[in-house]
C-alpha cells in the first residue's frame, strides 16, 4: 500500500512512512482522536437513550395491551374451547407470516407509526 500512495503522490517510500509517524506522534493526533472518539461516544449515547425509549414503549404497550385482553376477553365456555383454539392457531400463524414478511422487508410498525404522527403533525 506504501509504495502506491508513493507512486501517486509522486514522492519516496521514506517520506510517506516519514510523514506517517510524524503525523501519529504530533500534538495533533491526541486531539484529533479524543474528538473522534468524542463523536463516537455521543453518537452512541444517543443511540442507547433511543433505544431505552423504545424498550419502554415496547414495555408499556404489551402491558396495556394484556391488561385490556384480560380484563375485556370473557371466558369461553368449555364446548366453544376447541374452535376458538383452532382460530387462534390460525390467527397465529397469520400473524407470524405477516411479521416474517415486514421484517424481510425491514418495515417497522413503530416508524408507521411516527410517520403517521408527522403526517398529522404538518396537516395542521
Amino acid at each position: 500500500m506504501g509504495r502506491r500512495i508513493a507512486s501517486r503522490k509522486r514522492v519516496t517510500r521514506s517520506a510517506v512512512v516519514e510523514a506517517v509517524v510524524e503525523s501519529f506522534l504530533s500534538p495533533d493526533h491526541a486531539d484529533m482522536q479524543e474528538a473522534a472518539l468524542t463523536r463516537r461516544l455521543d453518537r452512541l449515547s444517543r443511540q442507547v437513550a433511543r433505544l431505552e425509549r423504545d424498550q419502554r414503549i415496547t414495555t408499556e404497550t404489551l402491558a396495556l395491551f394484556v391488561r385490556f385482553w384480560l380484563t375485556g376477553t370473557p371466558p369461553i365456555p368449555p364446548e366453544d374451547q376447541a374452535s376458538a383454539q383452532a382460530k387462534g392457531r390460525e390467527r397465529f400463524e397469520g400473524f407470524l407470516e405477516t411479521l416474517g414478511k415486514r421484517v424481510q422487508q425491514g418495515r417497522s410498525f413503530a416508524d408507521e407509526m411516527v410517520d403517521d404522527d408527522n403526517g398529522r403533525n404538518t396537516k395542521s
